[in-house]
């Protein structure tokens, strides 16, 4: 949404607007990308296929071609290069991971209003299972696989030796900060279920011997140490403001004196704090699938820095085009001249490496 709805036509053109995404997930749910695959298909051929009424799958087939999931050629449609890549499961490019989500989560929106009455996610009763977790950490890899070189690339860590990425699930943001400084050594803190996920994409990746794992549940443990930067990429929203304090006061405790807490999320910028609209959405999304999380103005979030005893905190600003959030980093500086921490350093379990 660019600009404020005023007119009724407006309204009715926002709220229609389902109708592309209803479209699109119906293609998921068929699969029709992965069957689709390499050919050019008539609607009679796929409709035989996925075993579909050749009206509906007309319909379907001229929609998404105009949406440019497909490409039609005369009476056929072949797969675009997104639709043959990404949404292909028999290619190497596959996001299986996210498609999945995606495709859960529309029958999660419907059901907001459960959550609007209640102030609970629409599951609180169900406990989180480690397949489940598995599940959301490979849908985590595969959202952030092209955006994590590209912001690491601008995040200068300058002669810093060591990273923790806290909660950094897959460790695909490690992964990459690890690519950019050939001289890091770096920790994924995270579940067990979501280091499981960690290790594998590591073992594909050239940096991953430099990749510690570290199983810890930090909003409620200390925090080993210590490191020269931590990495608090999209976690930020999931936790309520009490909880995002305690966990600032930890993460500071487990830096090197001059280390730096840089964090990324969906910041609102605005004084009334209702832009940019994607991190107002973003909230809907934590109220239906958190306990007490909500997306946070960067004003705010540099305050509770203050507090917890970080001796400056600034914007960190990305190419547009690069961003994951509209001006979406933070960087708070730990003081030089305080006390070094007396933690021991932890060797984490399933590594040989240690900090």
């Amino acid at each position: 949404m660019s600009r404020p709805i005023t007119t009724f036509d407006e309204f009715r053109d926002a709220v229609s607007a389902y109708r592309l995404p209803v479209v699109l997930l119906a293609a998921l749910e068929l699969d029709l990308c992965t069957v689709v695959g390499n050919q050019t298909w008539t609607v009679s051929a796929l409709a035989k296929e996925l075993r579909v009424s050749e009206r509906g799958l007309a319909i379907l087939c001229r929609n998404l071609a105009m949406a440019g999931l497909l490409i039609k050629k005369g009476t056929g449609y072949k797969n675009s290069r997104l639709g043959a890549t990404a949404l292909n499961a028999n290619h190497a490019a596959y996001r299986g991971g996210y498609v999945d989500l995606i495709k859960s989560h529309w029958g999660d929106w419907c059901r907001l209003q459960e959550s609007i009455r209640t102030g609970l996610p629409i599951d609180h009763d169900v406990p989180d299972s480690p397949d489940w977790r598995r599940r959301f950490t490979w849908a985590m890899h595969h959202r952030t696989l092209e955006i994590a070189p590209a912001i690491t690339a601008q995040v200068k860590l300058g002669g810093a030796g060591t990273l923790l990425d806290l909660g950094g699930g897959p460790g695909t943001y490690a992964l990459a900060f690890l690519a950019h400084n050939p001289h890091l050594r770096a920790t994924v803190c995270d579940r067990d279920a979501a280091l499981d996920v960690a290790r594998e994409v590591a073992a594909t990746h050239k940096s991953g011997r430099r990749l510690s794992y570290l199983p810890l549940d930090f909003t409620k443990e200390p925090i080993p140490g210590p490191y020269d930067v931590i990495w608090y990429s999209n976690v930020l929203h999931i936790y309520s403001p009490e909880d995002n304090q305690a966990i600032f006061r930890r993460a500071l405790a487990a830096l090197a004196p001059g280390g730096r807490l840089i964090i990324q999320d969906a910041f609102l910028h605005d004084r009334e704090g209702l832009f940019p609209a994607d991190a107002s959405l973003f909230a809907v999304s934590m109220l239906l699938f958190t306990k007490g999380g909500d997306t946070y103005s960067a004003a705010e979030v540099k305050r509770w820095l203050g507090d917890a005893g970080f001796s400056q905190v600034k914007s960190l600003h990305i190419k547009k085009s690069t961003e994951d959030w509209e001006d979406g980093i933070l960087v708070a500086s730990a003081s030089e001249s305080r006390p070094k921490m007396s933690a021991r350093r932890t060797r984490s379990r399933g590594s040989s490496n240690s900090h």
